[in-house]
């Protein structure tokens, strides 16, 4: 037990101090960070996640068994994360978000990220000891998401129809017109929404759909709150310099929704067996691995065809 309150201690203070050191950067470079620089920061956050599982493996109670949940947990997260991101630069483009102003919108809808991700698998991880037939309704929604995400076309962003943004506009003003990237303006002592705030609200709003898909993936893995909790904000961290990356690194990632799909079917369909058949983390690693290595590879080596060049066009 103090083994792991002090591993606690030592995620609480290095996650927080690599969080704030992250947003420092973020603060202190208005504007789109080139790309050099983004992917630069993306390696150091990743190889930060994974020095992590090293200290697990080596000094957590069951370390080995713990370090293959962690590493498992923390792939499916950044892989999720970065199909999130497509979806975020669709938001911007969809909104006409300058450059200079989507540092700052990205920067509190991570931190949003990290308090939503806290909630959702502390409240799963309750559900699961309660309840033990929330396995196979979390192996179910898996499934579910995964066809769907498998069946599904790009779609459009369309901020009038969703439910927070109707909700946003219900109790604030919005002022659409003022460019700014502050979330509120006072103008003749009225107080409006700006499109800033309502760009904010679509994208938490997306990080929710994208935490009930997730998190049953992460807790398929592991029910250890510790190596849920500290892969899932790992897998966040450096989220903003991956944004960025990611708008010239597009064409590695055009199958990784085909490899995701596989993943989320194949834990669900892990947990839906779980009472018959036990799959070992390990396995569950090594499928994970080898999906996201093929999807990559085939981004790769097939060409990318015209109409897969003008979708990229229209998400950048």
């Amino acid at each position: 037990m103090e083994i792991h309150f002090l591993f606690w201690v030592i995620f609480a203070a290095l996650f927080i101090f690599v969080f704030f050191l992250d947003m420092m950067y973020a603060s202190h470079h208005q504007g789109k960070i080139n790309i050099k620089a983004a992917v630069m920061w993306s390696v150091i956050w990743i190889a930060t996640g994974f020095a992590f599982a090293i200290l697990v493996f080596y000094y957590f109670p069951d370390g080995h068994t713990k370090s293959f949940e962690y590493i498992a947990s923390y792939l499916i997260e950044k892989s999720l994360s970065v199909d999130n991101l497509f979806v975020f630069l669709m938001i911007f483009s969809t909104m006409r978000i300058p450059d200079e102003h989507q540092h700052r919108i990205l920067m509190w809808g991570i931190v949003g990220a990290v308090v939503l991700r806290i909630v959702f698998i502390l409240a799963g991880v309750q559900l699961l000891q309660m309840f033990s037939f929330m396995i196979y309704v979390f192996g179910a929604i898996l499934v579910y998401t995964a066809y769907k995400m498998l069946s599904s076309k790009d779609e459009e962003i369309h901020p009038d129809e969703n439910f927070f943004v109707k909700l946003t506009k219900k109790y604030f003003p919005v002022k659409t017109d003022v460019k700014t990237d502050h979330f509120f303006v006072k103008i003749n002592g009225k107080k409006y929404a700006t499109l800033a705030f309502i760009t904010l609200v679509l994208i938490e709003s997306t990080d929710i759909i994208f935490a009930v898909d997730s998190i049953p993936a992460v807790l398929a893995i592991t029910h250890d709150p510790f190596i849920a909790i500290t892969s899932n904000l790992f897998a966040i961290l450096g989220l903003r310099s991956l944004f960025f990356a990611l708008a010239g690194i597009l064409n590695l990632f055009r199958y990784l929704k085909y490899g995701i799909s596989f993943i989320l079917l194949f834990i669900g369909v892990k947990m839906l067996i779980s009472g018959i058949v036990h799959i070992p983390v390990q396995i569950s690693l090594i499928v994970i691995i080898a999906t996201l290595a093929i999807s990559v590879f085939a981004s790769i080596v097939i060409k990318e065809s015209e109409t897969d060049k003008e979708k990229s066009k229209r998400k950048k």
